[in-house]
């Protein structure tokens, strides 16, 4: 009961130096929870969703990938006749048709894409009584006739969409024409997705270019049946059923739930894994605070030492001061985690996808998680000062506050710290050195580990000489004042050490990740310079229907226009191994269009009659050359026996393992309704006619708003754009690591100005102004602030330099160090250390003199 008292009385006593320490704890914790919250109110959504809109037992064929969209853009099918034979099925209620596509794009009538910018799907199918088990007609009626169509009312919303406006729906079958009649409104929430709705007819005819066929069928349970009994009544009752994926509504929902969660545990374990850095980054804020306390609390300490506490009473003493912390930053982290979830789902409805707030989700688990993680972070991170403050002697109460730094220990520190980064640096060595990118980049994680630690642990010797440079570049011009902020800086070079260590860690992976951002973009940038021949490349979020191709072959102004497919077949080679990763099917002109070299043969000879390439590695693992046949399975089509013309070089970023076959080949072994639309087009303008071509380019594709037209120098900007959003986002999530070891600048800095009271107070005496008082606790700060940048961009650019070596092996050759960031980010680490001192050095500028120097 003592050492609670104890505990508390101190605690309470330096609540205002807990304060940052419990700040940082909470942003931890909350960014923790926010993230659980956020990924579990996302599935509670879906799952919501699937579970309405799934009918009791639903037929499909088997062939049908989840998006039901095979290679020729058409989804797979089933005939009527199937939907009649379900209806004899015991137990059955009734059974609909239903056909849905998502390989389409809906247009307004100023030609703007209706479909979603989060990635979420445009769906197009028929309006079905299943349609009624999420929907409501809010407006308007439901389509009947060619020329009706109804949408969400999210689509409407987000479009300015009312009844009577007219929609152009873009399919592989062609392009229709339609009015809006009605609007129907989700009664779960829609994560995002666009829909349009026609009649049965319609839909067939325009979605799937034939009538009597749907994608699925909607089978409903008689009273009391169970929906597994019902299931199998229609296997048993279907002839051929085999051919038929049949699935009960969990069945259906689980197999969605699955496709979506693979990619929300993407974006949680990626969050949580920048909040572990934040955590790791707190860590040494913790340790600081509780060190430097403890320094101030020696003779305090040695006096209880002294009257009777023993030494593990003085441990648990700190130790349950840190659990207080711990519970205290915790339980308010979980709070302001819930609003962090709330503020991400309105930032995700600003971009497109909505989430409601009813479907707001918090589990038992999250605030556990929460609580019990930020306390057993913060406990241990106080253990080593707790432990130090259990080593305070009796003897001590008769000293001046603070103890000398253990020089043995600090060698021994320094000695690890020195095998620690060797061990590190050694491994990132062989991590550069390694012949395949994918054994190297688990040596690259072990060297990143190392080096990690080895320079936080060797910190406070780097301190020392660090400090030092960067004062007689930076501090000496200020005379007096800039060599007082100097030796502050270097009184306890553990503490300057550990504070700088915080920041380091963000800066490191801030500097690491721009160097691996620059070099990809320089790297693709250089080898479209030397492998990109057309002047011109096609692509978009659908497949390049017929229509959209024609009008581009029409352009005036091009040499040649080439087409590219991506065929799903499966290859068997010499070596009986047989590899179902697929084949490109292009124009012979693509030889010119990327200019791939060989290691075998002529790229031109595999454009020939029943001929095809292969990549280097590809043929290297199976022993291929050129000569030799392989088999080859077209999906939906014949199995060919198709010549090797030539071995391409895999040492490339660009279509790396691609195997070549041409267009005629392809459509002597698949049906023509088999053949797959282009995946992406390229086309070469005429002698001098670039300019024009462009232009007429870009007018021909205008009706055709989901896909983008560019020249080499607008695919660098977009290849450019993309990194660099990416980049952003990473350094937004950094940003709090960043902000915790600000955090930890101030307080450091705050109980430094504390510990130095009476310090302060002679300086003030014999005559340091307040001005070279704020100035000298500013320009210690900066120093600090730059000594753990400079570790951080040393450290960064040698693990980007490392990870750019595996990159090299996958054919981003070229290693850019982006100087302007990395000088940016030094520079700003300055104003971090400016802003960081403003508060410590404003509280010393107004430190009563006299008050200071009777301070014991």
């Amino acid at each position: 009961m003592t050492v609670l008292k104890t505990s508390l009385r101190n605690f309470f006593a330096h609540k205002g130096r807990m304060a940052l320490s419990a700040i940082a704890v909470l942003l931890s914790v909350a960014f923790v929870c926010g993230t659980l919250v956020f990924t579990d109110t996302m599935n509670t959504t879906f799952d919501k969703l699937f579970a309405v809109t799934a009918s009791d037992v639903t037929v499909s064929p088997k062939a049908a990938k989840d998006d039901r969209t095979p290679q020729n853009g058409v989804p797979e099918s089933l005939p009527a006749s199937v939907l009649a034979e379900a209806r004899h099925a015991d137990g059955v209620k009734s059974v609909e048709g239903g056909v849905s596509s998502v390989n389409v794009t809906v247009v307004n009538g100023d030609n703007e894409n209706m479909g979603s910018s989060t990635g979420a799907p445009t769906i197009a199918g028929n309006w079905t009584s299943n349609d009624l088990r999420s929907m409501e007609i809010t407006s308007g009626h439901a389509p009947h006739g060619p020329a009706e169509t109804m949408v969400d009312a999210d689509t409407a919303d987000k479009h300015h969409l009312k009844l009577g406006d007219e929609l152009r729906t873009i399919a592989q079958t062609g392009d229709f024409k339609a009015r809006i009649v009605g609007i129907a409104t989700f009664k779960v929430t829609n994560p995002g997705a666009a829909i349009v709705w026609f009649d049965t007819p319609t839909a067939q005819r325009e979605l799937l270019g034939a009538t009597g066929r749907f994608t699925h069928l909607n089978v409903t349970a008689a009273s009391g049946v169970p929906d597994e009994r019902l299931k199998q009544n229609v296997a048993r009752t279907l002839a051929g059923s085999g051919s038929y994926k049949i699935q009960t509504a969990k069945e259906n929902a689980d197999e969605n739930r699955k496709s979506v969660g693979q990619f929300m545990n993407v974006i949680k374990y990626a969050m949580l894994g920048f909040a572990g850095i934040a955590f790791l980054v707190g860590i040494f804020l913790i340790i600081n605070t509780f060190s430097m306390l403890v320094a101030q609390r020696t003779r305090e300490i040695g006096l209880m030492r002294a009257i009777g506490s023993s030494r593990r009473q003085v441990n648990r003493s700190v130790l349950v001061e840190a659990l207080l912390l711990g519970v205290i930053g915790s339980v308010l982290g979980v709070g302001a985690g819930v609003g962090i979830a709330i503020g991400l789902m309105k930032i995700m409805g600003s971009m497109g996808m909505d989430l409601s707030t009813r479907d707001l989700t918090i589990k038992a688990t999250t605030p556990v998680a929460g609580v019990l993680l930020g306390v057993v972070v913060t406990v241990l991170a106080a253990y080593l000062p707790a432990r130090r403050a259990g080593k305070v002697s009796p003897m001590a109460a008769l000293r001046d506050a603070g103890t000398p730094a253990d020089g043995k220990a600090g060698w021994v520190r320094g000695l690890i710290g020195l095998v620690l980064t060797g061990a590190g640096a050694a491994s990132l060595f062989a991590a550069a050195a390694a012949k395949k990118a994918s054994d190297g980049s688990l040596v690259l994680g072990v060297g990143v580990v190392l080096t990690l630690i080895g320079f936080v642990v060797i910190g406070p010797l780097l301190a020392g000489g660090v400090v030092r440079v960067i004062s007689a570049v930076l501090l000496r011009a200020f005379g007096p004042v800039g060599r007082m902020a100097e030796r502050n800086a270097l009184r306890n070079p553990r503490r300057t050490g550990a504070t700088g260590a915080a920041l380091m860690i963000g800066l490191a992976l801030v500097a690491c990740l721009s160097v691996v951002g620059s070099s990809m973009v320089a790297s693709a940038t250089d080898e479209l310079d030397k492998s990109v021949g057309a002047d011109f490349i096609v692509q978009g979020n659908q497949r390049i229907v017929p229509q959209a191709e024609k009008a581009m072959r029409n352009t005036p102004g091009l040499a040649h226009v080439t087409r590219y497919k991506v065929l799903d077949a499966t290859l068997t080679s010499p070596d009986g191994k047989a590899d179902d990763s697929g084949l490109t099917a292009a124009d012979p002109s693509y030889a010119d269009d990327l200019r791939r070299t060989t290691t075998e043969g002529t790229l031109s000879g595999a454009y020939g009659e029943d001929a095809m390439s292969v990549g280097s590695d590809y043929a290297k693992k199976h022993g291929v050359h050129a000569g030799d046949t392989i088999t080859v399975a077209f999906k939906g089509g014949r199995t060919a026996k198709l010549k090797v013309a030539a071995v391409t070089n895999d040492d490339t970023a660009i279509d790396k393992g691609a195997r070549y076959t041409s267009i005629a080949t392809m459509e002597k072994y698949l049906p023509k309704d088999r053949v797959p639309p282009n995946t992406i087009m390229f086309a070469k303008a005429g002698p001098g006619q670039e300019k024009q071509a462009y232009a007429a380019l870009k007018k021909s594709m205008h009706d055709y708003p989901q896909y983008q037209v560019r020249d080499q120098t607008d695919y660098k900007k977009e290849l450019k754009d993309q990194v660099g959003q990416l980049l952003n986002m990473v350094y937004g999530l950094l940003a709090l690591a960043i902000i915790v070891a600000v955090l930890g600048v101030v307080n450091t800095l705050a109980l430094s100005v504390v510990e130095r009271t009476r310090e302060i107070g002679l300086l003030r005496a014999i005559g340091l102004s307040r001005r070279q008082l704020r100035r000298m606790i500013r320009m210690e700060s900066v120093v600090i602030a730059l000594f753990g940048a400079l570790l951080g961009l040393g450290l960064g650019m040698g693990w980007g330099a490392t990870a750019q070596k595996l990159l090299a092996l996958e054919g981003l050759k070229v290693l850019q160090i982006p100087w302007p960031t990395i000088i940016a980010v030094f520079v700003g680490s300055a104003f971090v250390g400016l802003f960081a001192a403003l508060i410590p050095a404003f509280r010393a500028g107004r430190m009563n003199v006299l008050n200071a120097i009777a301070t014991d």
